[in-house]
């Protein structure tokens, strides 16, 4: 269903809102034009350049996937749990989900084609794993990957339907707090029951820079963030461990909301993170660890979901990793 103030473009209009669980490329997207698998109506749409409306009901044929020429590779996993239809992953920091022209091989794809070998039973007819999620390559913790087509198709039902439950650690700069005037007069921010922040905005590529995401008026994709707070450090407090979680899931989702609204995750290069706070609030040690920090503090520390075959309620947990456990332990709490 094409949603409010639509792109023109039938290609473009598509790549803002195909579900980013299906892993369709706007390149995919217009081959599948060309290719006569996408009609309004009944009638194909072969024109890339046709204009939409909104409301609109589009249908895409999806048919089998393209081939992928991925090898198997020997890389370490920590397997958290695992059956003959899923498989979920502890990734650490470090590790590409999914192989792509700058990362062909080492990513998490190919440590699973070799762990999981002829007991991957394939998807799409391909026999390889079903990625329904990602998380950023220097962000760690809990990823759930399909074995089977039919658990695939189950997963990526529930993240579409934004029924999978999933938290993550943060640490970030300053403390939210809902007494801040700065916090208040910002839109699309608010505060609910318990202290909670809830941020809701609208998310699209950046103009300028392809790589990042960012806040848009008009278009991109509806997002919304919640986060409470676990513990605040320093004297006068200038840091805070978030719990977060996500009511949709997209990409950057948490990074691109905190930054923000002016509480970047410590050592995110991309939204705002790179800084170091007064050493007078955490000490010159604690500072200088910060503003060392090698990556974005972030982890995936809880994901709950059903299983998709046998309709269990699964929950799975991972404690923080190392270097962010190592960091935590040198931090005052206020």
């Amino acid at each position: 269903m094409i949603g409010p103030d639509p792109p023109e473009r039938l290609d473009k209009a598509l790549a803002r809102e195909v579900p980013e669980e299906w892993a369709l490329s706007r390149s995919r997207l217009t081959k599948m034009i060309a290719e006569g698998a996408v009609s309004r109506g009944g009638v194909v749409l072969t024109d890339q350049k046709a204009r939409v409306a909104e409301g609109e009901r589009i249908d895409l044929a999806l048919g089998a996937p393209e081939p992928v020429e991925t090898e198997a590779e020997d890389i370490p996993l920590s397997v958290v749990w695992e059956d003959d239809d899923l498989i979920v992953i502890d990734k650490p920091a470090g590790l590409v989900v999914h192989p792509a022209p700058g990362t062909p091989s080492g990513t998490l794809v190919n440590a699973l084609l070799h762990h999981c070998g002829e007991r991957l039973h394939g998807v799409g007819g391909e026999r390889r794993p079903g990625i329904v999620h990602r998380i950023d390559k220097d962000t760690s913790g809990l990823l759930v990957a399909a074995k089977t087509d039919r658990a695939h198709h189950g997963l990526a039902a529930q993240f579409e339907a934004h029924t999978v439950a999933r938290h993550y650690l943060a640490l970030v700069h300053g403390v939210p707090d809902k007494a801040d005037p700065r916090l208040r007069g910002i839109k699309g921010v608010s505060f609910e029951a318990g202290g909670i922040l809830r941020v809701a905005t609208q998310l699209a590529r950046h103009k300028t820079d392809r790589q990042r995401q960012a806040v848009v008026e008009h278009g991109g994709r509806h997002a919304v963030t919640r986060a409470r707070l676990d513990r605040v450090f320093g004297a006068p407090p200038s840091l805070a461990l978030l719990d977060c979680w996500l009511e949709t899931g997209r990409t950057h989702q948490i990074r691109v909301h905190m930054g923000h609204v002016g509480h970047g995750l410590v050592g995110d290069p991309t939204y705002g993170g790179r800084r170091k706070p007064a050493a007078k609030s955490l000490g010159e040690a604690a500072a200088e660890a910060v503003a060392a920090f090698p990556r974005q503090a972030l982890h995936a520390a809880t994901l709950g979901f059903e299983h998709p075959v046998t309709g269990e309620a699964l929950s799975f947990s991972a404690p923080l990793p190392a270097d962010m456990a190592d960091l935590l332990a040198l931090l005052p709490e206020a």
